[in-house]
């Protein structure tokens, strides 16, 4: 039997990144379908997040993303651009954002086609495995590619029903804090939350407790 879980993700969010490779991995070894849903990083949808948080929290959060992928061995390097347009010095969140909504938009768009876990993985590679200009040339319609998937017409619908999209987006998000948390990457496996990049071990030993199989 097929088992099945949602993944909650951000394109902003580093660990998101660091997560999804692995949950690709276990989805291509295991009898398991992981629906990716993409949600607004928390300076979209708390602009003063980034304000209110210890003075420490920055520093921190830059030397134990470049330390995980170390550990793991993935390719990590700051945004260029970053996905979302902030002062980091201020931590102030720029008005204008022009890549957000375009790349979360895209994500539902793959989503509404099955195919969202393959290519927020093939995307977030470029953005934050330290491609520059990811935003440019044919990096994004190569990323789209690899997924089995079409760029120019993920980005035709992200524009002609941005409405609709941003409407399931918000649902993600309202179905990841009714599961229990409101962070990514959260997996979401029989109504049990799993925060963060360092809980892949742990949602797999409970899915194996559930009765997960390898593939045939």
């Amino acid at each position: 039997m097929t088992l099945t879980a949602d993944l909650f993700w951000s394109f902003r969010s580093p660990y998101s990144y660091l997560a999804t490779r692995r949950y690709r991995a276990l989805a291509a070894e295991y009898d398991l379908t992981i629906t990716l849903r993409p949600v607004y990083p928390l300076a979209i949808r708390e602009p003063t997040f980034f304000e209110r948080n210890h003075p420490n929290w920055l520093r921190y959060t830059m030397i134990d993303m470049f330390r995980v992928a170390q550990f793991h061995g993935i390719p990590f390097g700051p945004p260029r651009p970053d996905p979302i347009v902030q002062d980091m010095m201020t931590r102030k969140i720029a008005a204008e954002q022009p890549y957000i909504y375009r790349l979360t938009r895209t994500g539902q768009a793959a989503a509404r086609r099955g195919q969202s876990l393959a290519f927020c993985d093939e995307v977030s590679r470029l953005i934050w495995g330290g491609a520059e200009n990811w935003h440019e040339g044919v990096h994004l319609a190569g990323a789209a590619a690899r997924a089995g998937l079409d760029m120019a017409a993920l980005d035709a619908e992200a524009i002609s029903d941005a409405a609709a999209l941003d409407a399931e987006i918000a649902a993600n998000q309202v179905a990841l804090e009714t599961a229990g948390h409101w962070g990514v990457p959260t997996l979401v496996f029989d109504g049990e939350p799993f925060f963060g990049q360092d809980r892949i071990e742990m949602a797999l030993w409970r899915m194996q407790q559930k009765g997960l199989q390898l593939r045939a």
